[in-house]
């Protein structure tokens, strides 16, 4: 990670999202002050897809989850640099944080780019994508919301989007050869020739309906 002159905490404030010690869902409206839509990314790292987003669509809220405290602070930096009010950070484990903290039907879009594929099997256990991960996905996303995974690995890309495709509650949407926004890594991977997997997925508003 690139060094560069951190602001002080007092300045990081207004973007750093504390969670209450007691699992309780969170009111968008008291954490960014509106009613826009709210869109999550879960690993948010160097902050790439965050800022651009928040620059291109100003109207729109985003929150990025990030297990790394000093990720977290060096995006907040750069949030605070370019006063952009629409984007949270939030230091947590995503698995936790959607589980306890995130209302049913709440967010507007989830994104998931590059997800640690943990190689050796006796840790595969710790990967992100797991059946009640995906289950949370659907449970606080809205009807027609977008979930929009990738993966420059294309094992584990084939693990999350069996997943995903498993629930029966997404919709394929039509997949792009690159993203409009790219995360720092997908930039990088794309410099350096390797293949990026990606997948865009709608929550389904006919799966939803009950058997007649």
């Amino acid at each position: 990670m690139r060094k560069g002159k951190r602001l002080p905490l007092e300045a990081l404030a207004r973007y750093l999202l504390e969670v209450p010690l007691a699992p309780t869902p969170l009111d968008w409206r008291a954490v960014f002050g509106n009613d826009r839509p709210v869109e999550l990314e879960v690993g948010f790292g160097k902050g790439g897809f965050l800022v651009e987003s928040a620059l291109a669509h100003p109207q729109t809220n985003y929150l990025g989850v990030e297990i790394d405290r000093a990720l977290q602070l060096y995006v907040a930096t750069r949030l605070a640099k370019r006063e952009l009010r629409n984007v949270r950070v939030v230091q947590t484990d995503a698995r936790l944080f959607l589980r306890d903290w995130v209302s049913t039907a709440s967010v507007h879009a989830v994104h998931v780019y590059f997800p640690d594929p943990w190689w050796k099997k006796r840790h595969k256990k710790r990967r992100l994508f797991t059946e009640a991960f995906t289950q949370e996905c659907v449970r606080i996303l809205q009807l027609g919301g977008r979930l929009n995974i990738a993966s420059d690995v294309e094992e584990y890309f084939a693990v999350m989007t069996g997943l995903v495709e498993a629930t029966a509650r997404f919709c394929p949407r039509p997949r792009e050869p690159a993203a409009a926004v790219m995360t720092n890594f997908e930039r990088k991977a794309r410099e350096q020739g390797r293949e990026v997997w990606r997948g865009e997925y709608q929550r389904d508003l006919v799966r939803d309906r009950p058997l007649e």
